[in-house]
């Protein structure tokens, strides 16, 4: 454990295993365990960047390609000059990217999402400090093809979920967002900076960038839209290869069976083919069937040829599943990095073998920075309590029978009683036996019996105890509930703005702890009285 002063916030480092929060896939990533090094190009260490970065390959045609694109998407947004200056630079041949994504969550979602893009930020600094030859851009991609509305339809905000209601369907990025005004009337406060992206905006995706743009366009983050013709034509190819020859399936099925033999669990699956058909009203599986290839839950049909046409004319009505957006991703970016949650990395590790076979560049997969914030409330319930910050993560039990041995001053354990009673049945056992050897069996069930009894005694003991702190314990109730909402880490659940409207500077203090490439736990808590 390390104890640091950053900004505003006194920051403590938990060993993520020790939070019990993650998997061992994750873990066992992080401890470098050699059974998974064939299944990641190099550990993410910033002396291992050099390598990567030496060997990087990517074309200045598909360099051009993304700087158009980009134009495009942000001609209408104000940018910052370091927005300005890494649009341009991604024309040169030494400007790199590293990347985060997500999905399009009302609101940002949950606070997770701005840990990872700070994490992607701060990435692209440490990498500038270390090889000044270079220049890298962070960026955010925005899963605005995802379909998968429910996931993204709502957020927590003081304990209150919000919900947004619509009927549109197909991709949530060319989603209205209009109707999100209902929402923004229930909220506590007007918050001007989500009413303009929402209520002037075209497109969902166009509203997410907006508003992420006026988070962190000062830092120079660039968001991307991948949903385009000219960038979806970059990956014709492979739209072919997986339509026809269906090669993405067999080698993640393969590597997904080589980690179920080591004990790990899949986190995707893989499809004979692995694109939707995607169009203004839909995003459907696309499916083979007797040499026909048909839209799921459409009248859409393809003859091999036709589906040919398709795909070289209008490249940007297949969009890939999880299984090839990652390859869609480093086809298209100069990407160095990926900064992802457990689950995120956990499947990029079944698809080296695709990258492999393709020849495309596996990035280094940075685990994405994790916190818990203690606001001063949160401190306070804590120093009435007999522990420490560092314990909140034991299970509520835990924290009861610590501050019922701090709290307590009757002694409710009998530990000392039974052993001296176990000394007593031992004798009684040894005089008894030298008469009568038969009675063996009856002083051993006397002896379970009364031994049960105490045990009853110790815990009427513990519970009278118990009562008699009730309002302490219930303070454990109170804190676990706030910090771990439905049994779920804050950041999986809180939304920023629980601490954004009442910090503006939130951003900035929590951006001053991260450390990319310290994969331990942050608990942040506040300074002051």
């Amino acid at each position: 454990m390390e104890l640091a002063l950053e900004r505003k916030l006194k920051v403590e480092k938990i060993a993520l295993s020790e939070t019990g929060k993650f998997s061992s896939l994750f873990i066992d990533y992080l401890n470098q365990n050699e059974a998974l090094r064939p299944y990641y190009n190099a550990y993410p260490t910033i002396e291992n960047f050099e390598e990567v970065i030496g060997s990087r390959k990517f074309s200045h045609e598909k360099r051009i390609t993304l700087h158009k694109v980009l134009a495009e998407q942000y001609a209408s947004l104000e940018k910052s000059d370091m927005v300005q200056s890494n649009l341009h630079s991604l024309e040169h041949d030494k400007t790199f990217t590293v990347t985060t994504g997500h999905q399009l969550n009302i609101f940002t979602g949950p606070l997770y999402f701005i840990y990872k893009i700070i994490t992607t930020i701060n990435l692209a600094k440490e990498l500038k400090a270390a090889y000044p030859d270079c220049h890298f851009v962070p960026v955010y991609w925005m899963a605005s093809e995802d379909h998968d509305f429910e996931e993204i339809s709502y957020f927590n905000l003081f304990g209150k979920k919000y919900t947004w209601e619509t009927d549109q369907k197909g991709a949530v990025g060319k989603f209205r967002p209009q109707s999100l005004s209902q929402v923004l009337g229930q909220l506590p406060e007007e918050i001007e900076l989500f009413e303009k992206a929402y209520l002037d905006s075209g497109t969902l995706a166009n509203a997410v960038r907006y508003y992420v743009n006026e988070l962190f366009g000062d830092q120079g983050l660039v968001v991307i839209d991948a949903d385009h013709t000219e960038l979806k034509a970059l990956f014709a190819d492979i739209i072919s290869d997986d339509l026809f020859n269906h090669t993405a399936n067999s080698l993640a099925e393969k590597a997904s069976g080589q980690l179920s033999s080591l004990g790990y669990s899949s986190q995707i699956f893989p499809r004979q083919i692995n694109f939707f058909h995607l169009n203004t009203h839909h995003r459907e599986r696309i499916v083979r069937e007797d040499g026909v290839f048909k839209v799921l839950n459409t009248d859409i049909r393809f003859t091999e040829e036709e589906i040919r046409k398709k795909f070289q004319e209008q490249p940007e009505a297949f969009s890939p599943n999880v299984v090839l957006r990652p390859l869609y991703q480093e086809t298209i970016l100069p990407n160095l990095a990926y900064i992802g949650g457990p689950s995120e990395l956990a499947y990029w590790l079944q698809l080296k073998g695709i990258f492999d076979h393709y020849q495309t560049d596996f990035p280094l997969l940075v685990p994405r920075n994790f916190a818990l914030y203690l606001d001063k409330g949160n401190l306070r319930r804590i120093s009435k309590l007999s522990i420490q910050a560092t314990d909140i993560f034991k299970s509520e039990a835990e924290l009861k029978e610590m501050e019922l041995k701090a709290a307590s001053t009757n002694e409710m354990e009998l530990d000392q009683e039974l052993a001296q009673l176990k000394e007593l049945f031992i004798s009684i056992e040894e005089k008894s036996l030298a008469i009568d050897k038969s009675l063996k069996g009856f002083i051993g069930a006397m002896e379970s019996k009364i031994f049960k009894d105490i045990e009853n005694i110790q815990k009427r003991l513990k519970k009278a105890e118990e009562k008699n702190h009730e309002t302490t314990l219930g303070q454990i109730n109170s804190l676990k509930s706030k910090l771990f909402p439905n049994g779920s880490l804050q950041e999986r659940h809180d939304n920023f703005l629980n601490f954004y409207l009442n910090n503006p500077d939130f951003i900035k203090d929590i951006q001053g702890t991260f450390d990319p490439l310290d994969f331990r736990f942050l608990l942040l808590s506040e300074e002051g009285e």
